[in-house]
């Protein structure tokens, strides 16, 4: 028995997943990238993400406060970017002041951003799940992103080098999977309407 395709349930967010399966090829590319430095260059990856952290909050602690400042319609009320600016340009020199105790907050916050990341990932699969085969890519990133933030929120100080080496190996499997689904959704035929 053949059903037409004009039966067929429409699929918006496969396909505008297969329609920007580059964009997941790309994403999957520079975590491989990044992964491979890292396992090169352990202690580098630590200092730089560190240093970028703090770089980071001074310049966004600078616009904020100009922002505030200057002129014309604001986005938020004035004493919030007051309160944002100066915060981050505090985060910014503690960074470079205290770059040790930056870099464990800095693991944490990694930690904590692959776990949330890790949930939305498996939620997304599960939806996904109607509309596309073998999804257990995208939950297979999710489990693995989860899996790992869960290990270093429960033992951050394990070790700098441990834990670079970590996200390295993280990084290398979460881009191998996501090249793996791009390829999969570039194959992807759109129904016709």
């Amino acid at each position: 028995m053949s059903t037409s395709s004009a039966t067929l349930p429409p699929r918006p967010m496969l396909h505008a997943l297969a329609k920007n399966w580059w964009l997941l090829l790309l994403r999957g590319i520079a975590s491989i990238v990044f992964g491979l430095l890292a396992f090169v260059w352990p202690g580098l990856t630590l200092v730089t993400l560190v240093l970028f952290y703090g770089a980071f909050a001074l310049v966004d602690g600078v616009i904020a406060l100009v922002a505030a400042f200057t002129g014309g319609a604001k986005p938020a009320p004035t004493w919030w970017l007051v309160v944002v600016g100066i915060l981050g340009l505090g985060a910014g020199i503690a960074t470079f002041v205290m770059p040790g105790i930056t870099a464990i907050l800095l693991i944490l916050f990694i930690g904590a951003w692959a776990l949330v990341h890790g949930i939305f990932e498996i939620i997304g699969a599960i939806q996904l799940r109607k509309e596309i085969d073998n999804e257990w890519m995208l939950i297979l990133s999710g489990v693995i992103s989860v899996l790992f933030g869960l290990i270093v929120l429960i033992a951050p100080g394990a070790g700098a080098l441990g834990l670079v080496w970590a996200i390295a190996a993280y990084s290398i499997v979460f881009g191998i999977s996501f090249v793996a689904l791009a390829f999969r959704l570039k194959t992807h035929r759109h129904a016709p309407a």
